[in-house]
């Protein structure tokens, strides 16, 4: 069965751009024209990617992935922004976004990207992992979440895909270039910061103190660890 994505931009030229590559990469694809309509659809149906643009009618592209996530829809997302400040991005991959695309672009770019996100998706489905255990920390991954002190804790796709890889790597330092490659399974020239803010998310939700964290732990110049606290 061909797997299907959703495309979200109130542009007609682009969207006919859009439809008619992602088509031809043998994808079926279903339209939205504004950001209410996007929310509609997505909760209505079972898509496996979303393209998603930034600059919509009735609700931007952020507030749309907002909602989506706050919803539990975790339906792998690529943001296409007309803009290049870095906030833009990061903000993105804050909220949820898998990827973004700066316009303008290329189709080829644009089905790349989404070749690479399912290509990830697929491989990280979790279902039949282990549950590991760190200090305190459950880590379910068939949850998508974890416990700590018996009370869960929820996670973006790609921050439990960060935490569930560290964790199978307890006590070893990745390098952010090496956690980019693993998770996003994309090269993004550098652009560790997406690293650095996928980490202080997760510190936020797992550490008992953000200034002195005891789980993942930052290994100057090298990378992060994640460790078994007091060691």
């Amino acid at each position: 069965m061909k797997k299907k994505i959703l495309i979200v931009d109130d542009e007609a030229s682009i969207v006919t751009l859009l439809n008619y590559n992602i088509e031809k990469a043998g994808y079926q694809t279903d339209v939205a024209y504004d950001g209410q309509e996007a929310v509609q659809k997505a909760e209505a149906n079972d898509y496996d990617l979303i393209v998603l643009d930034l600059m919509l009618p009735e609700m931007d592209g952020m507030e749309v992935c907002k909602h989506l996530r706050s919803n539990k829809i975790d339906t792998p997302i690529l943001m296409l922004t007309a803009k290049d400040e870095e906030f833009d991005k990061v903000l993105g991959l804050e909220l949820g976004a898998d990827d973004y695309l700066t316009k303008p672009f290329s189709p080829k770019e644009v089905v790349a990207r989404i070749k690479a996100i399912l290509r990830r998706s697929d491989k990280t489905t979790v279902t039949n992992f282990k549950t590991l255990q760190v200090g305190e920390l459950t880590i379910y991954p068939e949850r998508y979440e974890a416990e700590m002190n018996r009370q869960v804790i929820t996670f973006t796709r790609k921050e439990f895909e960060l935490l569930y890889y560290l964790a199978k790597h307890k006590g070893k330092v990745i390098s952010r270039d090496q956690l980019l490659s693993g998770i996003w399974d994309y090269d993004f020239v550098g652009d560790t910061r997406i690293v650095d803010v996928h980490i202080s998310h997760l510190r936020e939700k797992i550490e008992p103190s953000t200034r002195n964290p005891s789980y993942i732990i930052t290994v100057r110049g090298l990378g992060y660890k994640l460790e078994e606290p007091g060691i």
